[in-house]
């Protein structure tokens, strides 16, 4: 079985920054890769970051220039640094995970960790 843990979220005012952090623990083999996806009230679950084994990354195009996805390999880790935030990124922020394990290859989903940007 595999977790992902969310930390990091939190109320900000535009323009701050906020980190946020994904561990993923458990029968992992491989994380073929991790990012981040989040979901505004009455809006369709969106990608924001996603970064690959290897260090490719993608953006979506409203965070390109603000945030930025790293990882830590021996940490299992994700993050997502989150600058000059915009009211507009207000929203519940996701983990997402494509692991392989000793049975299968799936995705994994954190809990969710909500973000508030007030203007």
């Amino acid at each position: 079985q595999v977790q992902l843990v969310e930390s990091g979220g939190g109320s900000v005012q535009a323009g701050g920054s906020l980190r946020l952090s994904c561990a993923a623990s458990g029968s992992i083999f491989n994380i073929n890769a991790m990012g981040w996806y989040r979901q505004a009230p009455g809006k369709q679950r969106e990608l924001v970051a996603r970064i690959i084994s290897g260090g490719s990354t993608n953006y979506a195009d409203s965070v390109k220039g603000r945030f930025t996805i790293s990882s830590d390999n021996a940490k299992n880790t994700v993050y997502l640094q989150m600058n000059s935030l915009k009211p507009e990124d207000t929203a519940v922020y996701y983990c997402n995970a494509d692991i392989t394990t000793t049975w299968n290859r799936r995705d994994y989903w954190g809990q969710g960790t909500q973000v508030t940007v007030s203007s």
